[in-house]
């Protein structure tokens, strides 16, 4: 048997059909720009649906069942979209309107959570059952792991992690409040960081890499430049590790996971990100050295882990 992961996105969807041991064994993308109405969004998912099971060649009797990863706050258990900003969705009945369609079991969770699942998925071992994943994108995504299940919370919509006070009446953050942790420590507060440090530093070799780039700044740049000893470089990847290691030291006290896996384009930097990270977390975990230490790695199936993550919803 197989199952079918569909991560549905601010202007595309993709679907993959996935097997037990989690590989996917076929793909099939469309666009959702300028598809208004949580019906026509549907529409365009059961179409895909329905191509990578041809292109996987199989038939509807093989898929198990078929899981959708949505942005946004998710009434898992009724299979409604209770708000989503970025597909414009209110209220909408998701999975009764993609059963309209195809007659199968059909799940759905939140985008970052099913990316978590896929992960840990990835990871998991006979041992590890508490694991959590940070997204380092335009804000700071998370999905919980406890005890070998996705944790949600009572009303679908647990897992904001980047929603979690780091600095009092610091950076605004999008969601209205004022010192978020992804108001610091996402891709988008990075390259802030960085457009300021090079403006303030006109001579580095920050800003040099910016001014060659058309002036346009990227979470890269910084780590390229500290790699090469310039200052302004090193004080951005610096902080960035600060306040990226207080929010991470803050979620080991609070779940004690045996893993922490990073993803998104940030994560891209391997051991120049996770070394530091190592270095500033340990020694702050409360009974650091006195107690199992969590890992922490950088995640590992890139843009698949939402498909992987949303078909196993039903696993």
């Amino acid at each position: 048997m197989y199952y079918i992961g569909i991560d549905l996105g601010g202007t595309g969807a993709k679907a993959g059909v996935v097997t037990e041991d989690g590989k996917i064994i076929a793909k099939s993308t469309a666009s959702t720009k300028g598809v208004e109405g949580y019906e026509n969004i549907v529409k365009v998912m059961a179409d895909i649906t329905y191509d990578v099971i041809e292109k996987a060649n199989i038939t509807k009797d093989d898929i198990k069942s078929i899981g959708i990863g949505c942005p946004g706050s998710i009434d898992d258990k009724n299979g409604i979209v209770y708000y989503s900003n970025n597909i414009v969705m209110e209220n909408a009945p998701v999975v009764d309107e993609m059963k309209k369609h195809i007659d199968k079991p059909i799940y759905i969770g939140n985008d970052a959570n099913c990316a978590a699942l896929g992960e840990y998925w990835a990871f998991k071992d006979d041992e590890m059952k508490n694991f959590v994943l940070i997204t380092l994108g335009t804000g700071v995504g998370g999905g919980v792991i406890l005890d070998g299940k996705l944790y949600t919370g009572f009303n679908g919509v647990a897992g904001e992690l980047g929603h979690t006070i780091i600095e009092m009446d610091g950076e605004a953050c999008s969601c209205g409040r004022r010192g978020c942790w992804e108001a610091y420590a996402s891709a988008t507060a990075l390259i802030r960081d960085t457009e300021r440090a090079a403006k303030e530093n006109p001579d580095s070799v920050l800003n040099k890499m910016i001014c060659e780039n058309d002036g346009k700044a990227n979470g890269k740049m910084p780590f390229d430049a500290a790699m090469m000893g310039d200052e302004a470089g090193k004080k951005v990847v610096n902080n960035y590790v600060k306040y990226l290691g207080e929010g991470l030291t803050d979620m080991i006290n609070i779940f004690q996971p045996t893993l922490i896996a990073i993803g998104g384009g940030v994560s891209n930097q391997g051991d120049n990100l996770v070394k530091p990270l190592e270095e500033y977390v340990y020694p702050r975990v409360y009974g650091a050295g006195l107690t199992p230490a969590t890992k922490i790695v950088t995640a590992s199936l890139g843009n698949d882990a939402g498909i992987i993550g949303a078909a196993f919803l039903g696993k």
